[in-house]
């Protein structure tokens, strides 16, 4: 970096990543001066080396913060209800599960039953079908409602993202006509139909022939 680099000259990258071509390894030194900025060596085995002009403090900054981060390691978290909490109280578990299932992590239902309350099973099953159907837009049940000693046991995993394109949106109807009558699309309409051509006018008859005159035969 700076005054270390002692190879020259240099393949030069700007501080906005403009390439500067092969330049003398000063001149960079001063360019990046000019600017408030350090030359930070950054393909060493190349050769030349090429250089780029920037903040050294706010790359090692960004660099350190990238190998610290972590995919996230799904976990399974619980929400305990009983067949007699209160619907306030249910609604304040499913919103603890709700935050579980957006943070990708899997959740487990139970609901615990004391005593006589496993004479009145179908009191649970209202509680846990209760919370199935709060957080049905969010996850999938992957091991459905079942007893498990004294209680009820449902496990639930985030729906996965489907990354499926939106579907196409219909098109809109056309607007009616000063009728009322839906107006037909200009591409959709049906040519009219040709008119008949008119009839040729037929020719006069021809008129009759005049009757012959019989000769007088009578003699005078």
């Amino acid at each position: 970096m700076n005054e270390q680099i002692r190879i020259s000259p240099i393949r030069l990258i700007g501080a906005e990543g403009e390439q500067h071509g092969i330049v003398p390894t000063q001149q960079a030194l001063e360019m990046a001066r000019e600017a408030g900025l350090d030359l930070v060596e950054v393909a060493d085995k190349e050769r030349p080396p090429v250089c780029k002009i920037m903040d050294y403090g706010k790359f090692k900054y960004s660099q350190s913060k990238k190998s610290h981060q972590k995919t996230h390691q799904q976990k399974l978290k619980e929400i305990r209800v009983r067949p007699k909490t209160g619907g306030h109280d249910i609604q304040t578990k499913v919103n603890q599960a709700r935050q579980f299932l957006e943070h990708n992590d899997k959740v487990q239902v139970n609901v615990l039953f004391r005593g006589r309350e496993m004479q009145h099973i179908e009191e649970g099953q209202r509680v846990m079908n209760e919370v199935l159907e709060s957080l049905v837009d969010l996850c999938k049940v992957e091991s459905p409602a079942r007893m498990e000693g004294k209680r009820m046991v449902a496990l639930l995993a985030p729906k996965p993202s489907t990354g499926k394109a939106d579907k196409p949106k219909p098109k809109p109807a056309p607007a009616p006509a000063a009728d009322g009558k839906p107006a037909t699309p200009a591409a959709e309409a049906k040519p009219a139909a040709p008119k008949p051509a008119p009839a040729p006018a037929s020719a006069p008859a021809p008129a009759p022939a005049p009757a012959p005159v019989a000769a007088d035969k009578t003699k005078v």
